[in-house]
């Protein structure tokens, strides 16, 4: 059985270098309830932080800190979560998820159960950009990782 992170993009590329590609999540609950969801996926399987040299470790974080930049100076979320888990899919990647008060599981983690219901006419209405702009924003800051 092969790897879904190796085998496929895992979300809509979004930025793509020789170390990584970010994704922005567009299927299923999490992409409908958290719209701005992307993912810093690494581009070598490794399973965890600690596997990648130095140079790497730093070249990771700091996509991650542009990814959570972009994020918060475009849509001013009330918190950014960044996660690295992989217990279900061992392939090195990190969730950077934008969190507002107004999200349907705010102020619990986006797994856990939801607090309230969903925003009428769904959350990415609610957002201060259009996800394409965002999309384009970070692709430009990630340009230089």
């Amino acid at each position: 059985m092969g790897c879904p992170l190796c085998d496929t993009d895992g979300g809509l590329v979004v930025a793509r270098t020789p170390r990584f590609r970010v994704v922005r999540v567009v299927d299923g609950d999490e992409a409908r309830r958290f719209p701005a969801f992307y993912r810093l996926i690494w581009a070598e399987h490794v399973t965890e932080f600690s596997d990648l040299a130095v140079t790497d470790r730093h070249a990771c974080m700091d996509a991650v800190t542009e990814i959570e930049r972009v994020l918060r100076s475009l849509l001013a979320p009330t918190k950014v979560n960044l996660a690295t888990l992989g217990n279900v899919v061992p392939h090195l990647h990190w969730h950077v998820i934008a969190r507002f008060d107004w999200d349907s599981h705010f102020p619990a983690p986006v797994w856990a159960a939801a607090q309230r219901d969903e925003w009428p006419g769904g959350a990415a209405a609610r957002l201060a950009q259009p996800l394409p702009s965002v999309d384009a924003a970070m692709a430009r800051a990630l340009a230089t990782c």
